[in-house]
């Protein structure tokens, strides 16, 4: 059967898909690593945040003005297509199709297993956390494929699941350090070279550094736009969604981070990594608060995955609906009794398989690609800032029925958030970013193979 998806997803689910896909496993191993990278300097790590945030709620609502007009198939895409061209938007999906959404799938598959493998006792990088990560695709895509109603359903549960330890935190964390004083020592107080240890360089711009850092725990809202020809009412929802998330995610994140420096020390923080974390919980909450984190992040991370899976099963037909890509008359058939496009998510599980055999191969064993092995979690923000660039461009230069506001103030800082974290990243992993950037040419070049239209 082929044709469109039924509306099946309202707008709480929409807010769950933003939240819920953006609160992962980052906000709770970046907060040190910011820390870590601002040389323990509260106001600049706070900065960070505040600028990284900004850019998304920037970016969220300059789309949100293009989904309040444009419904088609996965939002982000069509807006390329309206803006700039459907051979734009068919190189657009091609990238969120083969190397987004499949690489950022594939690292929540292994993060949520490693939280499993903690628990456990397990090694994370060994071969039981990597056979525990690729069935943890599987069940995700079994979900997400056999009852996308109940895909739904798990990702509105594990957002509010995961908000519970983030708020918790934020609010008593931060009580405590002001009762305790630890949160105004943390804010005035020194940190050691020694804690800091060889990873702090200060003439690398820790600012930029940290910004990058706290740009990954954000990463993934566009994904939301992914679910638009599912969502009730879309042309409202979807702006509503997009707003009311990045707001949501953007506020936890900046009081979590104040709450989670009024636990314990910095110095402690910086220096334990996830245990400096832990001991922070156990400190506010007793000594039970390090066990219930854990658990609390693994439910965080299998939602993060849940709605990741969502984007990437829905990858190819996203090109098939359009008669591009490969075999699109394959790919856009929609199963009848599961109303699930059934071989697009097929590919989208063998491609987030394949990513998580080289994120493994590049970061958890000795690199098995050379120059070629970077991070495939943080290095696919440069070139999906630089994508989303001709869109806010065109939307300046076409929509002319949108106030001043609209058209001009908010594409314009748009542009130069999507600039600002392109060069951030760029200063930030250096050679990698040469070595990414080949890999994707060689992609898109092999994307431009079944660009032409079928009928």
């Amino acid at each position: 059967m082929e044709g469109q998806p039924t509306k099946k997803y309202g707008l709480v689910t929409a807010i769950a898909m933003v939240v819920g896909i953006v609160i992962g496993s980052g906000v709770f191993f970046k907060a040190e690593a910011i820390l870590q990278a601002t040389g323990g300097d509260m106001l600049k790590g706070i900065l960070a945040w505040v600028i990284a945030g900004a850019i998304m709620i920037i970016c969220a609502y300059s789309f949100s003005v293009l989904a309040a007009k444009y419904e088609k198939v996965n939002g982000v895409v069509d807006y390329a297509e309206e803006m700039v061209g459907s051979h734009y938007s068919y190189l657009l999906s091609w990238f969120l199709t083969m190397i987004y959404y499949p690489s950022l799938t594939s690292v929540l598959a292994w993060v949520s297993a490693r939280y499993v493998c903690v628990l456990l006792g397990f090694d994370i990088t060994g071969g039981a956390c990597m056979v525990l990560s690729g069935f943890l695709l599987c069940a995700s895509y079994t979900v997400n494929t056999l009852s996308p109603i109940w895909a739904g359903k798990f990702q509105v549960t594990t957002t509010v699941i995961k908000l519970i330890p983030l708020i918790c935190m934020a609010v008593f964390g931060t009580l405590f350090g002001l009762r305790n004083g630890i949160l105004a020592h943390n804010f005035t107080a020194q940190v050691s070279p020694q804690v800091l240890g060889e990873a702090y360089q200060p003439s690398h711009s820790p600012l930029l550094a940290s910004v990058v850092a706290a740009a990954f725990a954000y990463e993934g809202w566009i994904i939301a736009t992914s679910i638009n020809a599912e969502l009730k009412n879309a042309k409202k929802n979807l702006p509503r969604a997009l707003i009311i998330g990045s707001l949501t995610v953007v506020s936890v994140y900046i009081l979590y981070y104040i709450g989670i420096s009024g636990g314990i020390d910095k110095s402690e923080l910086i220096a334990g990594g996830e245990a400096g974390v832990r001991h922070a919980f156990s400190s506010v909450f007793g000594r039970g608060g390090g066990i219930l984190l854990m658990i609390f992040v693994l439910i965080s991370c299998l939602g993060t995955l849940n709605g990741l899976m969502l984007a990437c099963t829905r990858g190819m037909f996203s090109m098939a609906a359009r008669g591009r890509g490969p075999s699109p008359n394959m790919f856009r058939q929609i199963d009848p009794v599961t109303d699930m496009a059934g071989n697009s998510a097929a590919a989208g599980l063998l491609l987030s398989a394949a990513w998580l055999v080289y994120f493994y191969g590049a970061n958890l064993t000795q690199p098995w690609f050379g120059p070629f092995s970077f991070d495939s979690s943080e290095l696919p923000i440069i070139t999906l800032y630089a994508m989303y660039l001709p869109i806010f461009i065109m939307m300046i230069k076409r929509e002319k029925g949108l106030s001043i506001f609209q058209r001009f103030v908010m594409p314009v800082l748009s542009c130069l958030g999507c600039l600002f974290m392109v060069a951030a990243a760029v200063i930030a992993h250096r050679w990698d970013c040469f070595y990414y950037l080949i890999l994707f040419c060689l992609l898109m070049l092999i994307g431009l193979l079944f660009s032409k239209k079928k009928t």
